[in-house]
């Protein structure tokens, strides 16, 4: 199988590369900007994919607020690009998306048939994006995902890392609630879809799902997990001190859904694809950083 993937320089995009088992095509933003419709028509040509994934996106959160035109621009324009040019060529789109197309107001878990109602632009262009997926092209998976973190790219682990070494005291926001998620495991969610016998087939459950990781958790509690596990495996030699604090005293630009917690239901009923276990993945990063 032929798997053009875009986005393929940020943490779940290099996941993708380096676990698939198939001829990748692989481009980061620098290599195809999918804002570029030209330029995503000669790739595709060029490649005659089986599948495309896109895992490019303007992540910043609180720089989108003062980049709209970018964000747009790759979150939104780009996922329209995409899905005009997979349904000219029939081709499969899978696509990533985000928690923050919530507004965090709900206390338990957001499934599918959920109100979005994102409150800031970076949630905005990803849900005018999925939109755009979902009116344009039937042949479409849109997963979304919540607080990733992994080995590639800059993420709250590293953070944390970061952090230990500079400093024996930190205050951490302890009431927003999520689920970490790895890119690992969001990586491999996608490439198991696609090796499924029904895919691509007539009665294939095209459509949009979201991804569970477990256990649902604070900023608070994961970073006391992050320093947990560190410590176990002696990459910090001190103890960390941590404050809980609520987000009142940490202020961004950009409001943070209070509750990003996702409900995998639908996932596992149609993928027999179980809930990730984000406290496992955290070991294995771990791991992998400490032999570096």
């Amino acid at each position: 199988m032929k798997i053009l993937i875009t986005g393929a320089r940020g943490q779940v995009g290099t996941e993708l590369v380096n676990q698939a088992d198939h001829q990748v095509f692989d481009y980061g933003s620098k290599e195809l900007d999918i804002s570029d419709l030209d330029q995503l028509k000669v790739a595709v040509q060029h490649v005659n994919p089986h599948v495309i994934i896109n895992a490019a996106a303007y992540t910043a959160v609180d720089k989108a607020e003062t980049d709209q035109q970018l964000a747009y621009a790759v979150n939104s324009l780009g996922s329209k690009n995409l899905a005009q040019i997979c349904k000219e060529n029939n081709i499969p789109l899978l696509h990533i998306s985000t928690d923050y197309i919530y507004d965090g107001e709900k206390k338990s878990p957001y499934n599918e048939n959920d109100t979005p109602n994102p409150i800031g632009v970076y949630g905005a262009s990803k849900l005018e994006g999925d939109e755009y997926i979902a009116q344009i092209w039937h042949k479409h998976i849109i997963l979304r995902v919540s607080w990733v973190f992994g080995v590639h790219g800059n993420n709250f682990v590293k953070t944390m890392l970061r952090l230990a070494e500079q400093r024996d005291e930190l205050s951490i926001v302890d009431d927003q609630f999520g689920a970490p998620t790895s890119a690992q495991a969001i990586a491999k969610v996608l490439l198991d879809i696609i090796e499924t016998k029904q895919f691509n087939q007539p009665d294939f459950a095209w459509g949009l799902y979201n991804l569970q990781s477990d256990p649902g958790v604070s900023w608070f509690e994961f970073a006391r997990e992050i320093f947990k596990q560190a410590q176990a495996l002696g990459m910090i030699d001190k103890p960390m001190k941590l404050n809980a604090i609520p987000s009142s005293d940490f202020p961004t630009p950009v409001k943070r859904p209070a509750n990003s917690k996702l409900d995998g239901n639908k996932l596992q009923q149609n993928f027999n694809i179980s809930n990730a276990d984000w406290q496992e993945d955290l070991q294995s990063m771990l791991i992998f950083i400490n032999k570096q």
